[in-house]
């Protein structure tokens, strides 16, 4: 009988070592961490406001400071349709809030000696090693603006040197990726030379996985000297690419094994498991703009139901795994990976990057360039904006602090200063609101200590 017992004690035991706790960041009353309650409730009203007034179906807003999580806050709806509330653990297409993260994994690698960030990409992508720049862009004027809602390439270039190319004074770096130097464009926010090319060769289409990307990318010419101006672009998608090239796994394989299983964030994912369908909130889109591209006018006030191609690739899946903008995710996910990033590259006891590396990620990597969106004050260090001087800036804020969004109104952004991080999850494409910055205005006007 007592050898019988043993034996049952250790299978209990080896039952509870081989389980899988979920772990959930501490939380506390908002005033113990210096956040007044009723303050709060501004913010709330707020949000709930912009529900009722059509500005928003649904959406997720939380707060942690000092490490706990002091609100966590549902509005509206996640699936007007269907008559399904906004819930704590929907799943939110986060777009370009997956860049961080592709930074964070290319970092784990360059701490394990893989490669210098001043390395030409050339050196491990070899179907990038003949770039050469359109001379109507390179020579050209043109930038990119932002009215605080949406953003877009101004200006075509120097068209009596369409279809003229040179080679670059040198060619682009590793870090020139993670700082949007690199002289790539994305194709969907203007209308230069270079943007037509890109959208020709069909440069993100989704049956594509990543080294056939960065080979069609190789044939196609850059839109500016690497090095010398900052452009939002298909950059971090390469460096999806590098990260296979350097670890010898699938870039989603890398992002599970190494940053998302490790940091238990079980929802974060390129493709949504079935059994997780009815947790996917709803994409909405401006009335008139669907299928009109990011530029499309509304006609009408109201937010439709976007077309099912917005959410085909995260269902159906596909072969692309695009490091600049195809993860799905929930606010509690990228709470934990926000944290980590806040403690120095470490969290309930796993360690993916070491403080140093988090300090160099997060300072200012852009020099004399100034940054895009014609913003004052803001820097862009790599794979993160930055908020150099508040006051330049215009709003509300800490200077150190780090940040990124997505297409689809999401936001989340980091105060070293203040101990604070905010997460802000929508879902409209084209998104046409300022929702990101009165939500994070009223999270400041909410800290009293």
């Amino acid at each position: 009988m007592r050898t019988l017992n043993q034996l049952f004690v250790c299978a209990v035991l080896l039952l509870l070592a081989n389980t899988v706790v979920a772990k959930e960041l501490p939380g506390s009353k908002p005033e113990r961490v210096g956040i007044s309650s009723e303050r709060l409730e501004r913010l709330t009203d707020l949000m709930n406001a912009r529900v009722s007034d059509g500005t928003m179906v649904g959406g997720l807003g939380m707060i942690a400071r000092n490490g706990k999580v002091v609100y966590t806050e549902t509005y509206g709806q996640a699936d007007r349709e269907a008559g399904r509330a906004m819930t704590e653990d929907a799943i939110f297409r986060i777009y370009s809030m997956t860049k961080p993260i592709t930074a964070v994994a290319l970092m784990m690698l360059y701490e394990e000696g893989k490669f210098f960030l001043n390395d030409p990409i050339a050196r491990y992508i070899p179907e990038l090693a003949n770039l050469e720049v359109a001379l109507s862009t390179a020579d050209g004027a043109t930038g990119i603006i932002s009215d605080g809602t949406t953003s877009r390439t101004v200006g075509e270039g120097d068209l009596a040197k369409t279809g003229q190319t040179r080679k670059p004074r040198r060619q682009p770096t590793v870090r020139d990726l993670l700082t949007h130097t690199a002289g790539f464009t994305y194709g969907v926010f203007g209308n230069t030379e270079v943007d037509q090319a890109y959208r020709e060769a069909g440069i993100l289409n989704p049956n594509k996985n990543l080294k056939e990307f960065v080979t069609d990318l190789g044939k196609l010419p850059l839109q500016y000297e690497p090095g010398t101006k900052w452009h939002y672009s298909v950059a971090v998608d390469v460096q999806g690419r590098l990260v296979e090239v350097l670890s010898g796994m699938s870039f989603g394989e890398f992002l599970k094994k190494r940053i998302f299983e490790p940091l238990d964030m079980p929802d974060t994912s390129f493709t949504i498991a079935p059994e997780n369908l009815g947790r996917l909130a709803q994409m909405y889109a401006p009335e008139g703009t669907a299928g009109g591209g990011f530029f499309a006018a509304a006609s009408g006030p109201e937010l439709v139901v976007a077309p099912a191609a917005a959410s085909a690739r995260y269902i159906d899946g596909g072969a692309f795994e695009g490091g600049g903008g195809g993860l799905l995710s929930t606010a509690r996910d990228y709470m934990r990976f926000s944290q980590m990033l806040l403690n120095g590259g470490e969290l309930d006891g796993t360690r993916l990057l070491s403080p140093k590396s988090i300090e160099l990620m997060t300072m200012n990597h852009l020099g004399d360039i100034p940054m895009g969106f014609n913003r004052q004050g803001a820097g862009f260090g790599l794979g993160f904006g930055l908020v150099l001087d508040p006051g330049l800036v215009g709003e509300i804020s800490s200077a150190g602090e780090y940040n990124w969004g997505g297409a689809a109104g999401t936001t989340f952004w980091v105060d070293p200063e203040e101990q604070l991080i905010g997460l802000f999850m929508v879902q409209s494409l084209p998104h046409r609101t300022r929702l990101r910055g009165e939500f994070k205005s009223l999270v400041y006007q909410s800290l009293v200590e």
